[in-house]
């Protein structure tokens, strides 16, 4: 894995190792709460795997780009505690998908973000639809971009 971002395939920039081991530290933390330690990491893949697979320092060394070229059994091991696929690491249309999904979650952790989702449950439709459209314009008028869920079919 190389240290800086290339191109991908779609023109999109594909991010490094160490950006998707960040941004996983990043989302991994409860609203609120701080993002665990490279020790608390260790020590739970550590228990999981019932040895010593992996070393706090070493995962620090991944998630600042110092090391670039862990082994399979490291990056599976990593994805296990995150909840994700080891293809996150390795495949960056499937680490855009599973980004997707983990702003999803971290959004419907917000307890007025489920609020909303729950009080649509029984709509109808062209109900949903219009409330939809609401949002899109409210994240329009806070500079907000794009609507995140927008990529879907609204499945």
């Amino acid at each position: 894995m190389s240290g800086a971002a290339e191109q991908g395939a779609g023109g999109e920039a594909s991010r490094t190792l160490a950006q998707k081991i960040e941004h996983l530290f990043e989302t991994a933390a409860p609203n609120g709460q701080k993002a665990p330690s490279h020790e608390d990491v260790a020590t739970a893949i550590n228990i999981a795997a019932g040895e010593r697979a992996i070393s706090g320092t070493y995962i620090w060394q991944l998630r600042t780009g110092r090391k670039t070229n862990p082994t399979k059994k490291h990056l599976e091991a990593l994805a296990r505690y995150f909840g994700v696929s080891p293809a996150y690491f390795l495949d960056n249309e499937q680490a855009q998908r599973i980004d997707e999904q983990l702003a999803l979650l971290q959004a419907l952790k917000q307890s007025d973000v489920r609020n909303i989702a729950l009080r649509a449950h029984g709509l109808s439709d062209s109900s949903r639809q219009t409330l939809a459209g609401v949002v899109s314009h409210l994240r329009k008028l806070e500079g907000l971009g794009e609507d995140p869920g927008s990529h879907n079919d609204g499945a």
